[in-house]
């Protein structure tokens, strides 16, 4: 026999980014320990459906933990209290019979609300075209092992692109940065040959959108590493300071 919890859903509600918003509470019953957090989101948008009230809007696409995009604060913790994971892959069961679940957007400056728990998130697309590519002709497609570099190196740059651009990163840090963000998409192309020739205008660039999108300054508390759904390590923003402060002296 399925197991099935009743639960009570606080959602945050704001009808446009100018519009004030509120949380309203819903009462969800025999919901299925097995269904992920975005089903339970579907379920209870069909019950507002059938109640004629507006159904919640919340974002999502691949629902594989791939894209990022189902970017939800579940009980104070970005993506809910599970570590390692997406909202997509939170399930039910992580929650408790007769438990009030707040739900709320990204709390970030730098995101704002669109509509419920949609933010606006080209802050970060902002911040990619600023820098966050490799634009040297570097010819045609050369074979895998043309260019040495090492399993480390390799290693490390791959953890780095693992980067989802989710914005769990800007949500949990108390100053709203995008350090590990920027840290990420910076060590994933510093770390290669073919993104070192552009490595000091793109540390500048980058962290200069930043600052100019109204992200905060990094103060190390290390919560945007805790609470990353794919454990991007701090020790990037070490090596973006690096790449910053070389950049500068280079002036």
């Amino acid at each position: 026999m399925e197991k099935t919890i009743n639960i009570k859903v606080k959602v945050w509600r704001q009808a446009g980014p100018k519009a004030k918003g509120a949380f309203e509470t819903h009462e969800l019953n025999n919901v299925s320990v097995d269904s992920s957090f975005l089903e339970m989101l579907d379920v209870l948008n069909e019950q507002l459906i059938r109640e004629r009230k507006e159904p919640i809007a919340f974002d999502h696409d691949c629902r594989e933990g791939i894209c990022g995009m189902c970017s939800l604060y579940i009980n104070g913790h970005p993506h809910g209290p599970d570590s390692s994971i997406t909202t997509c892959q939170l399930h039910m069961r992580t929650f408790k019979d007769g438990e009030t679940i707040t739900v709320e957007p990204w709390r970030s400056h730098a995101f704002p609300v669109i509509k419920d728990l949609i933010v606006d998130r080209r802050a970060y697309d902002k911040i990619m075209q600023a820098g966050g590519y490799v634009s040297v002709n570097t010819g045609g497609v050369p074979d895998a092992n043309a260019i040495p570099i090492s399993k480390l190196k390799a290693d490390e740059a791959m953890d780095a692109a693992s980067c989802i651009g989710c914005g769990a990163c800007a949500a949990a840090c108390k100053n709203g940065s995008a350090m590990l963000f920027v840290a990420a998409k910076v060590s994933q192309l510093a770390l290669l040959p073919q993104g070192q020739v552009e490595g000091a205008a793109r540390a500048k660039a980058m962290l200069s959108k930043m600052d100019e999108l109204g992200f905060g300054n990094c103060t190390n508390t290390g919560a945007c590493a805790a609470e990353c759904p794919k454990n991007i390590s701090l020790s990037h923003i070490a090596r973006l300071n690096r790449e910053y402060i070389c950049a500068k002296l280079q002036d």
